[in-house]
């Protein structure tokens, strides 16, 4: 299908930043945005938790991987985790909207993200905001006693005063999960950051704090920002990406969660590019100090969990292709 022509609109890009694994994946997410999208005009904008008593251990990324991402064209933006923290890292995309410029069109992408093409390329409506469709049938959870997919999920929409029926797929089957609109918060986009953050917490805090009775025997953690997506997305007017928007999760961006996953199951181009982004010393000198990237990626892990499975013929269930790789001994995380 041809892709419908770029609004031209500009916006710019949020990634969270956080010591460990995700400013290694920070890095690999910038160098890959500005080898592939070399004219991008919008700001990289890494919203970075601080430290405070919501955590443990300090959250900061190191100031060295800091240099690395600032000298790629980067910023660094601090933000306070005010209401989740360690005891719930996923929500640091929910208050690190508060950091992003107010009234500016964004585009959030988790860190485990590889860029491979034009991103300026996608014809992104922000004031129809939408999110990623890459998910499994993950919440709500079949319970022997649960009052059902469309009782659960219409308990949220009622508990904020949203409309409910616009947002079924009617050609899936009542009670199958495909009916219900339920995103991967693994990217998502809108008009602003401000206004779309406050609803994203007010919502997400509601839910943690005053679940509707329905939602009893359901486990939010960690699936409270996913459960909450939708309803924001909804209240902005938006819903399931367009069709224009499939190279999200397509040919321009590819969100490779785990890189015992990444092997497995995408592209060879993806891979390919995984591997060419990586190899630059400048780059690879940082990489190879988080264990993950170093064996897969140099030490070439990543290509013996490749030959374990056919990309034809994948195990349904992203459960399997773990306990696969796991059995062989190539599991790192």
């Amino acid at each position: 299908m041809a892709r419908k022509k770029a609004s031209g609109q500009p916006f710019n890009i949020m990634i969270v930043g956080q010591g460990g694994r995700l400013q290694y994946e920070a890095v690999l997410f910038v160098a890959s945005l500005r080898s592939n999208s070399p004219n991008f005009q919008g700001r990289v904008i890494v919203v970075e938790p601080q430290d405070g008593p919501l955590w443990q251990k300090d959250p900061r990324m190191n100031a060295e991987i800091k240099e690395v991402l600032l000298d790629m064209g980067a910023e660094i933006a601090p933000f306070e985790s005010k209401h989740f923290g360690q005891q719930y890292p996923y929500g640091n995309k929910i208050e690190g909207l508060s950091a992003m410029p107010a009234g500016e069109p964004f585009v959030f992408f988790d860190t485990d993200t590889l860029v491979m093409g034009d991103i300026e390329s996608i014809p992104f409506d922000f004031d129809a905001p939408a999110a990623s469709m890459k998910r499994e049938g993950t919440w709500p959870e079949e319970e022997l006693y649960w009052p059902g997919y469309t009782a659960i999920w219409k308990s949220l929409y009622d508990k904020f005063g949203l409309e409910f029926e616009s947002t079924l797929d009617l050609s899936q089957p009542d009670e199958y999960w495909k009916r219900y609109m339920y995103f991967n918060a693994g990217w998502f986009f809108g008009a602003d950051p401000a206004a779309f953050g406050a609803r994203f917490l007010e919502y997400a805090l509601a839910v943690r704090d005053d679940r509707p009775d329905e939602l009893a025997i359901q486990s939010l953690d960690p699936w409270l920002d996913q459960v909450v997506l939708p309803l924001v997305i909804h209240s902005f007017g938006g819903g399931r990406p367009a069709l224009e928007l499939d190279g999200l999760d397509g040919d321009i961006t590819c969100h490779y969660r785990l890189l015992p996953l990444f092997y497995a199951r995408e592209s060879d181009a993806a891979v390919a590019m995984m591997e060419s982004v990586a190899a630059p010393n400048k780059i690879k000198k940082w990489l190879k100090n988080y264990d993950a990237f170093k064996r897969m990626i140099y030490q070439g892990r990543g290509q013996k969990v490749r030959a374990l499975f056919d990309r034809s013929d994948m195990p349904p269930r992203e459960k399997q292709i773990r306990n696969q790789i796991k059995s062989a001994g190539f599991w790192v995380r």
